[in-house]
């Protein structure tokens, strides 16, 4: 049944019953939001910006996309299907003001012709005007700053997607929003750095140009490990993938060790809930909203994958001594020392201001029928861990001969 013959039918048996219907309760029947705002997205086609689309527009929402176009592009080009519903407005420049969007779009092609009529940096969002603008795609503060000050009068809220990362450290457990933020050696630099080690202090940087240039009208959002369909850093796809596989399983650590995961889909919907209620601040967005521990994940991944895999519990200073890498076993972090608070991060105003949480089993599930759709040389980047070694072993011939490894030293 269509959206608009369900309104249809709600209002008429209302109607019939003599009674008067409310935007509000309308909302609560349909699904809808009570009023539709206009929501600008700077990004919209990878992880998190698609997932707010599809949020915003279940709502009733109207979507408009900024981009350069370079990603629909990549996805075009390896015969993936569009992400960008019909209906989503889109258009096209570049975050840096100095450049165009074939200026992006030609990055690591040689022989790309670009376009002297290509938009240039955020001119074609003058002129107009949003309630609210997500941004999935700020990680140096000029930008954030440009976009930020052009946007001030054209729209109401500004959310920034920040990071969890901002920190300057995760070695204190239950830290909230109020612990120090990381800081960069050059507030100016507009590189990552070794190991993406600029990556927190500069997002930290880009928060503080958004609230300058729209002070109180901002809404800092800190995620942790957003996971799901469509997440092609190779993280928590590890998981539901090698336990469709059965078999006997390595986790590392202990089965109390903590983890904390949000699906994209419940952050999109936390993203649009806090622009619906005009939610502003600064916030941790991770969860669940009770403390996850290993067991439990990879006993939730297990339902949702539908497999008879088990699980065996191997020391992490085990698997480093036999020379498994970092990254084999992705999200994992030992709960001590550094690690002692990483994933014991304090969402407790997040959850007072309305985030919600999936099962991991769904999550899991929707994870391996993304992973499943993707073709085999998608598969192999998306999910890395599985690659031979320099010794031509899969990852399962190595994990059989670890197993029996750590088997034959409880032996002895």
């Amino acid at each position: 049944m269509s959206s608009t013959r369900r309104e249809f039918l709600i209002i008429t048996s209302a109607a019939a019953a003599g009674l008067t219907i409310t935007p509000k309760a309308l909302a609560a029947e349909t699904g809808k939001a009570s009023h539709s705002l206009r929501i600008l997205i700077l990004g919209g086609t990878g992880f998190l910006g698609p997932a707010c689309t599809e949020s915003a527009l279940a709502r009733g929402h109207s979507v408009t996309h900024f981009n350069s176009g370079r990603t629909e592009t990549r996805r075009k080009e390896a015969g993936r299907p569009s992400v960008v519903p019909s209906g989503v407005e889109q258009l096209f420049g570049n975050r840096d003001p100095n450049k165009t969007a074939d200026d992006r779009r030609s990055e690591g092609k040689a022989d790309y012709q670009k376009d002297p009529n290509s938009p240039k940096g955020l001119s074609q969002l003058e002129g107009k005007k949003w309630d609210a603008v997500i941004d999935t795609s700020g990680y140096f503060p000029r930008m954030v700053k440009a976009s930020a000050e052009l946007l001030a009068d054209k729209v109401k809220q500004y959310v920034f997607i920040s990071t969890i990362s901002v920190y300057k450290d995760t070695k204190v457990p239950n830290a909230d929003e109020t612990a120090p933020l990381a800081t960069l050696a050059d507030p100016a630099t507009e590189e990552m750095g070794k190991d993406f080690a600029n990556f927190g202090g500069g997002k930290a940087l880009c928060e503080k140009a958004a609230e300058a240039a729209m002070p109180g009208r901002v809404n800092n959002v800190r995620p942790g490990f957003i996971v799901g369909a469509r997440d092609t850093s190779g993280r928590f796809i590890y998981w539901p993938v090698r336990e469709s596989m059965g078999g006997a399983m390595i986790v590392p650590g202990s089965p109390a060790d903590p983890i904390q995961i949000i699906d994209v889909r419940d952050l999109a919907d936390w993203v649009i809930h806090c622009i619906e209620k005009n939610i502003v601040g600064v916030f941790n967005a991770t969860g669940p909203d009770k403390e996850l521990s290993m067991k439990t994940m990879v006993e939730g991944v297990r339902k949702g994958v539908g497999s008879d895999v088990s699980f065996t519990w191997v020391d992490y200073k085990f698997l480093e001594a036999h020379g498994v890498q970092d990254g084999q076993f992705p999200l994992y972090v030992q709960p001590e020392g550094d690690g002692a608070g990483f994933h014991r991060c304090n969402i407790s105003r997040a959850l007072k201001n309305g985030l919600k949480f999936r099962p991991v089993s769904d999550t899991a599930k929707v994870t391996l029928e993304w992973y499943k759709s993707l073709p085999a040389p998608t598969q192999a980047l998306v999910a890395p861990q599985f690659a031979k070694n320099d010794k031509g072993e899969s990852w399962l011939e190595t994990e059989k001969k670890l197993l029996e490894a750590w088997n034959q030293r409880e032996k002895k």
